[in-house]
């Protein structure tokens, strides 16, 4: 798609194979058979975006990478097709100019260094949150050895603590609470806007279900606040979005009735 004068396109890493459960224990395994169509689970995007404006070339999300993560509860991410849907777009791992990682979170950071921790993107400037980096590289927060020990060696960090500008037409937006530093990003050109989520809202289904959190989420309360946040985002005339994890990664606005809001594609 187009926003205004800049390019964006969708790339899917892989799939996220999520059951019920992954939005809380109270959520019954029979809930919306129409998301969880596939014997009681949905096979959901590991979604990557990638924008192309003037002489800057920003990836949203760097996927799980090749490799296969077993989550919990019979739920799986499988990775590793970031690089191949890069390629069909006529971009290669040096052509990049900029990674910015909604959050920290496996399925986000896979292909920013190989096994041995070099970047997979060589000539790219990584952005991320201050509160990740805490949380994540020199906290307690899970991460593969090898990717940490790239976070730890590289040179080329920008960590975000304020709402900053990334290249033209791209900003970052804090937005904490799946994790302590994650990130949205906006996209806009004239008067078009585009929100990318990350895992700020994982799903449209939660504008239906405000009580489903995600099983990720570092501190509940304040993810439901800032989801509530983005939906507010997303009602503003212009603006589309989408997240890491939605449904073939369409793009969508939030239309405000008498009664509900509702999600439109």
């Amino acid at each position: 798609m187009r926003v205004g004068e800049i390019a964006l396109d969708p790339v899917a890493d892989g799939s996220f194979v999520a059951r019920p459960a992954y939005f809380g224990a109270h959520v019954p395994p029979d809930a919306h058979p129409e998301l969880f169509s596939r014997h009681g689970a949905a096979w959901l995007p590991i979604g990557c975006f990638l924008v192309r404006t003037g002489s800057r070339v920003v990836l949203v999300d760097a996927g799980l990478g090749p490799s296969l993560e077993d989550v919990a509860e019979g739920m799986l991410l499988v990775g590793g097709q970031l690089l191949t849907g890069l390629h069909a777009l006529g971009v290669g791992p040096s052509d990049v100019t900029d990674v910015v990682c909604s959050h920290l979170h496996s399925d986000h950071v896979g292909w920013l260094f190989d096994l041995s921790s070099v970047p997979v993107f060589p000539r790219a400037t990584i952005w991320f949150g201050l509160g990740d980096f805490e949380h994540f590289v020199s906290g307690a927060g899970f991460m593969q050895p090898h990717i940490r020990s790239g976070f730890s060696d590289s040179s080329r960090l920008r960590l975000v603590d304020e709402d900053v500008t990334v290249a033209p037409g791209v900003t970052v937006l804090r937005t904490p609470g799946h994790t302590p530093g994650h990130l949205c990003v906006v996209v806009s050109s004239g008067p078009s806007r585009a929100l990318l989520l990350g895992d700020a809202i994982t799903c449209p289904i939660q504008l239906d279900e405000p009580t489903w959190h995600s099983l990720g989420d570092v501190d509940p309360a304040l993810a439901n606040r800032t989801r509530e946040l983005m939906w507010r985002e997303l009602e503003q005339e212009g603006t589309v979005g989408t997240g890491a994890h939605f449904p073939d990664l369409r793009f969508g606005r939030l239309l405000e009735g008498k009664a509900s809001r509702r999600w439109h594609i």
